[in-house]
């Protein structure tokens, strides 16, 4: 629990970081346990920027292949075990809005065993995808978005 609640200002820290980084004003962003909590179980935004963006995840699934354009994802894992592939060449890729497309599945990609605690950052361009998930996962995703 003391390493969430250390994850959790770090990810504080690192918004306001960037918004005085970005020539705006200092601030602090404060996200209760009871909101936290809430995002994990049921996926939601904790944090939202022009430049970042904080969110909880549950999964009991495995997901679709994804690849963002101008998003590097920064992914902590809170609980469970999952196969997580990264990079390859994407099957069925479809185009769901501007800079966000999915897939059905990574062949040729890099397998990573994820459990409790692993953090994997994806930078922007490279596909990704939660293949297999036992039997569920909890976890943080901070988005850095490039300009």
């Amino acid at each position: 629990m003391k390493f969430l609640l250390v994850l959790t200002t770090l990810l504080i820290l690192t918004a306001a970081f960037l918004t005085i980084a970005a020539g705006g004003a200092p601030g602090v962003t404060y996200v209760d346990h009871d909101k936290v909590a809430a995002a994990i179980s049921k996926g939601g935004s904790l944090v939202t920027a022009p430049d970042l963006t904080v969110t909880g995840s549950h999964r009991d699934k495995a997901g679709q292949v994804e690849v963002h354009d101008k998003e590097t994802d920064v992914i902590y894992m809170i609980e469970g075990e999952a196969t997580f592939v990264t990079g390859g060449t994407v099957a069925g890729l479809t185009q769901t809005r501007p800079g966000q497309s999915v897939g059905s599945e990574i062949k040729d990609g890099e397998t990573h065993h994820l459990s409790k605690g692993d953090v994997i950052v994806v930078p922007a361009g490279i596909p990704h995808w939660f293949k297999e998930v036992r039997p569920s996962v909890s976890y943080y995703v901070v988005k850095v978005i490039k300009p």
